[in-house]
């Protein structure tokens, strides 16, 4: 079982670590690790691992057997032995743009209060599908909200509640295509804002930003239509 150090820390870029284990493939399995994997949308993290005598850049993380967490290498190279002591870093500004945008995203599902039926993070554009027949009348309208929520300086905290709580509040799950995992006996929820002011409240095992405010200015982009009921909203950070 890899330690999810990026559950507790966002914003650790550099950490040390210890081998565990190499995959049949390749994969590199650390004791625990910043390396976000892929999940809920959102890509792995790419970086570097280094070690005495060596190093290698790691393209994406993936989730193993288990709670593993699995570094896969950008090329074949020599791998560090199971033991070996090694420092790892992300690569930052990716990932904070990753954590920008998952952040807006969340926000995108509250000015659009329809249930969400997939979803893609990107480092300048990502998108939510939702179970939408219509398309909005009026984009620009939900343009100023969304940018107007970001601008409430709202801060970004989680917290944990058991399943049996969940499952009395299915309010919170507002994606219709993947549900929280189970079997831990308690789930992950990402809270914008506080109290009475709280935005959004969902259940999310992803990294965010601490405050809106780092999110800066988005726009929301081409609206698809991708079946009966489904229509694609792209956003877009207006620093891409």
């Amino acid at each position: 079982m890899t330690t999810p150090l990026f559950r507790d820390d966002a914003y650790l870029r550099d950490a040390s670590g210890a081998v565990v284990a190499i995959t049949e493939e390749g994969g590199i399995v650390l004791d625990q690790t910043i390396f976000y994997p892929t999940s809920g949308g959102q890509p792995g993290d790419a970086g570097r691992l280094t070690w005495d005598g060596g190093g290698i850049d790691i393209a994406t993380t993936v989730k193993g057997q288990s709670d593993d967490i699995v570094l896969v290498p950008a090329e074949p190279a020599a791998l560090p032995e199971p033991g070996t002591p090694v420092q790892q870093s992300i690569a930052w500004d990716r990932r904070h743009r990753l954590m920008r945008m998952h952040t807006a995203l969340h926000l995108l599902s509250v000015v659009i209060p329809l249930p969400v039926t997939g979803g893609s993070i990107g480092t300048d554009k990502s998108r939510l599908d939702f179970d939408m027949e219509h398309a909005p009348q009026d984009k620009d309208a939900l343009n100023a909200t969304l940018n107007d929520l970001i601008a409430c300086h709202f801060g970004v905290t989680d917290e944990w509640i058991t399943e049996s709580e969940l499952d009395a509040n299915p309010g919170l799950v507002k994606t219709l295509s993947v549900q929280p995992p189970r079997g831990a006996g308690r789930i992950r929820l990402v809270r914008i804002g506080a109290g009475e002011n709280t935005a959004d409240l969902q259940p999310c095992g992803g990294t965010h930003v601490a405050n809106t405010d780092e999110i800066g200015r988005v726009r929301i982009g081409k609206i698809e239509k991708k079946g009966r009921q489904n229509r694609r909203v792209y956003l877009h950070l207006e620093d891409a």
